[in-house]
């Protein structure tokens, strides 16, 4: 992934370019992002500094869920540390065995509903640092564990830069029973059709009748540089440091719900193509739901699609 280079205007009119630095000290970093995850990474602020008993022998330094609801653990480093990722697979070991304490966590700090309808398969681990080293970002690929590289600098003006240099999508696991049973009562309440959930995506399939629309669909919205695509389990995620867009099938209907991190109140709406979808359930995120029944459709979400990856 490329490095990110600022630039400002100076006096005469041209461009000088912003030199970064870091914090003086970690927890300076890690209160200013705790204080701005939900929009800087997607994650709900759960807890900070969190002891992980005897046997894993630390602190977690910021514990949270995503707007997947996948338990989220974050990591901060001032400069750069090889060792970050022994530590990131060690607190993630401590996850696995701690599944009934985090979900008391989550039902203290956000509520039954999102306890039991946290998604257990593939939990996300995100360690920002000053830098990584080229055998860090080699074996994040080599490891099974969902991990993000987030390198960060500090600017005059207190300016916050976050690059993701290198994300691992994870081998998810299988979905416990009690888990696929709390996602079918969620998904039939916020948007199934006949009161029916939506159909469970597969990775890399589409329904029949829009597989040729959800190709040129895919085709736009990963035409925007890095663009993560994550299956999940009744719609598809596409991410770099948070959701940008997610895309749920509708086959009955041969139409598509892109759903965009697009503000509404920045749209002309178009009533039966696009929605406000702020204080409505549904699957996905983002609150600007446009439907695609064909590529007239998908030509007139063009505009909107690019707004959504060109402000991440």
């Amino acid at each position: 992934m490329t490095d990110l280079m600022l630039f400002r205007l100076n006096a005469e009119g041209r461009d000088v370019e912003l030199r970064g630095s870091t914090v003086a000290l970690e927890v300076e970093l890690q209160r200013r992002i705790e204080a701005g995850m939900e929009s800087m990474l997607g994650i709900r602020f759960l807890a900070s500094e969190y002891p992980t008993g005897p046997w894993h022998r630390g602190r977690i330094d910021s514990l949270g869920l995503d707007e997947n609801g996948t338990p989220a653990l974050i990591e901060y480093k001032k400069g750069s540390d090889s060792g970050v990722l022994s530590q990131a697979v060690s607190y993630l070991s401590w996850l696995d065995s701690a599944h009934h304490e985090f979900e008391a966590l989550v039902r203290e700090k956000l509520g039954t509903e999102a306890a039991e309808s946290i998604d257990w398969r593939n939990p996300r681990m995100v360690c920002i640092a000053a830098g990584f080293s080229h055998h860090d970002r080699v074996a994040v690929q080599r490891l099974r564990e969902r991990i993000d590289l987030v390198r960060y600098r500090v600017f005059d003006g207190g300016l916050l830069s976050l690059l993701l240099v290198e994300s691992a999508p994870g081998s998810p696991s299988p979905v416990p029973a009690r888990w696929q049973r709390r996602e079918r009562e969620v998904a039939a309440g916020a948007g199934g059709v006949d009161g029916k959930p939506p159909i469970r995506v597969t990775p890399g399939a589409a329904p029949a009748c829009l597989q040729d629309l959800y190709g040129e669909l895919d085709e736009a919205l990963t035409a925007w540089g890095e663009v993560e695509v994550a299956p999940l389990l009744h719609y598809i995620a596409y991410r770099r440091m948070v959701n940008l867009a997610s895309v749920i099938f509708r086959p009955k209907h041969e139409v598509i719900l892109l759903y965009l991190r697009v503000d509404p109140d920045t749209v002309e709406l178009e009533e039966g193509f696009s929605r406000d979808m702020r204080g409505i359930g549904h699957l996905g995120t983002g609150d600007l739901e446009v439907r695609i029944a064909s590529a007239a459709d998908l030509e007139k979400a063009g505009p909107l699609i690019r707004r959504a990856f060109e402000a991440a």
